[in-house]
């Protein structure tokens, strides 16, 4: 999957990679997913995108976020956008995916090796316009039987799919 010659730079959809985890049933210890990274390629830089809800007076992924942009991810993070549903229910609702696909396509010359945490099909297009830049596109997700697993045609488009199944030995947090 790496190569210790290739300028790789990753990117981790924090929402959907949540998710796959979840519902894989672990958690991810994102010390070893950097170190990971950080033997096995020439990593230049490990993005991390979230929605923050501002609002709150705590926020259950805030000491994720701060551990994260402390200890060699570059975080990009954007504000919650709150309304109300047509049952009166407040509902949260925004997206890094553009922020995420900007950013992508911005640095897909100057590296050989883009790795996406996603599953998200929306992507299909995004990953299709890196790999004509020159880039080599991996997506990380999963084929497990959830509504986390990765879209077909994201799978499809990739130059190499790997479930996180596979990495899961090398990136399980030890639960306390």
């Amino acid at each position: 999957m790496l190569s210790s010659e290739e300028k790789t730079v990753v990117f981790i959809d924090g929402a959907n990679l949540y998710a796959i985890a979840r519902g894989l049933e672990f958690d991810i210890d994102y010390k070893k997913l950097l170190a990971l990274f950080r033997e096995q390629s020439n990593l230049i830089r490990a993005y991390y995108y979230t929605v923050l809800i501002e609002d709150q007076e705590y926020s259950p992924i805030r000491p994720l976020v701060d551990w994260l942009d402390y200890n060699g991810y570059t975080l990009i993070t954007k504000p919650a956008k709150d309304f109300t549903d047509s049952h009166g229910r407040r509902r949260i609702r925004n997206s890094i995916d553009v922020d995420l696909a900007v950013d992508m396509l911005e640095i897909a010359e100057r590296v050989e090796h883009v790795v996406l945490f996603s599953g998200d099909g929306g992507y299909r297009r995004l990953v299709e316009a890196v790999q004509r830049r020159g880039a080599r596109v991996t997506v990380i997700s999963t084929t497990a039987g959830n509504a986390s697993s990765v879209a077909d045609e994201l799978r499809r488009q990739a130059d190499m799919f790997v479930d996180l199944r596979d990495l899961r030995s090398e990136v399980t947090r030890e639960r306390a």
